[in-house]
C-alpha cells in the first residue's frame, strides 16, 4: 500500500507541471515555426540570387 501512495503522490506533484510545460511546447512550437518562415522571406528580400555575368 504505500508504494501505491507514494505513486499517486508522484503522479499529483508532477502530472501537472508536465502538462503545463507539453501545453507550452506546443504553442511555442507554432509560434518558433512562424518566425523561421520570417527568416527565411527575410533572407530572400536581403540576398536576392545573383546573376552571372559571362565575360566578353
Amino acid at each position: 500500500m504505500p508504494e501505491e501512495q507514494s505513486f499517486i503522490q508522484l503522479i499529483g506533484n508532477f502530472g501537472f507541471p508536465i502538462v503545463i510545460t507539453m501545453y507550452l511546447l506546443h504553442r511555442f512550437e507554432k509560434k518558433i515555426e512562424g518566425l523561421e518562415a520570417a527568416i527565411h522571406t527575410l533572407a530572400k528580400v536581403i540576398d536576392p540570387p545573383k546573376k552571372e555575368y559571362k565575360n566578353e
